[in-house]
């Protein structure tokens, strides 16, 4: 019975959610057009270390010379990282400005399974916006991956799992901070650019290609790569798979269990009616 109420409570809240998505058609379309205006001048960058069409220098670290598919594979699956930890700790600063997060923690639906509903339409609409974003892009400059389209899917499920954990311990930090925007910005733009979004992550630093490569979330953005595009790997695409999917275990027992204490905290010393 807890599952079917769990269930229906996720589905209520995606359903809210999408009544509010659907109340700013401008937000919409800027997501769309967001992503366009970032990569239009990188695009013009790109082709003017070209020779003869191809990146060559790049293709020396990177084990192919097209860019931008390169450069999109990346954003995509960037989307989705921001997508987990804006949809799971942004929302708890929304519930906050609206005055209804005392009235939600009183409801016998657990936070963790509130968090996961708030993220999934979230998913959805980054999911459609990526798509739309990625035909525009080939459309308008041109691109090519290759046919392993369903591996790299199934290869993106235990990375987004995983980051589940680390949005709960986003969530932690709001519910103690109050301050979701500034944790979550600096939370994500971090881990994307470290984990190699842009680039490959060979040409950092050693001291910072060091901590790069102690992020699994690194592994998952390479691996994808590898898969569609045939790049040269930093590991075999097993062993990067085998440490996503170590990621994803690790990654949510520690994050729910960080979440409970603090949510535990909060009820202890009756803050939440402080936000």
């Amino acid at each position: 019975m807890k599952i079917k109420a769990y269930l229906l409570a996720m589905m209520a809240i995606i359903k809210k959610d999408a009544k509010i998505f659907i109340r700013y058609p401008a937000n919409a379309i800027f997501r769309i057009v967001e992503p366009i205006i970032w990569i239009t001048p990188v695009y013009f960058l790109s082709k003017a270390f070209q020779i003869k069409g191809e990146n060559i220098g790049f293709s020396q670290y990177a084990g192919t010379t097209d860019y931008m598919a390169f450069l999109v594979i990346g954003s995509i699956a960037g989307g989705f990282v921001s997508s987990v930890l804006w949809g799971m700790g942004f929302s708890l600063k929304n519930e906050m400005d609206a005055g209804v997060i005392e009235s939600n923690w009183l409801t016998p639906i657990p936070l963790w399974i509130q968090l996961i509903g708030r993220s999934i339409f979230s998913l959805i609409i980054t999911t459609i916006n990526a798509l739309t974003v990625a035909f525009i892009i080939w459309i308008m400059f041109g691109f090519n991956i290759g046919k392993g389209v369903l591996p790299a899917v199934a290869t993106l499920i235990p990375m987004l799992i995983a980051l589940y954990g680390l949005g709960f311990g986003i969530a932690s930090l709001v519910l103690i901070t109050n301050n979701a925007n500034n944790i979550i910005d600096i939370t994500s733009f971090s881990l994307t650019m470290l984990s190699g979004e842009s680039f490959p992550v060979t040409v950092l630093p050693r001291a910072i290609m060091a901590i790069s490569l102690s992020l699994p979330l690194t592994y998952g953005y390479d691996a994808i790569r590898g898969i569609l595009l045939d790049t040269n790997t930093l590991l075999p695409l097993k062993t990067e798979i085998l440490i996503l999917t170590g990621f994803m275990i690790f990654g949510v027992l520690v994050g729910y269990s960080i979440l409970k204490k603090v949510e535990k905290h909060c009820r202890t010393i009756g803050n939440i009616g402080f936000h």
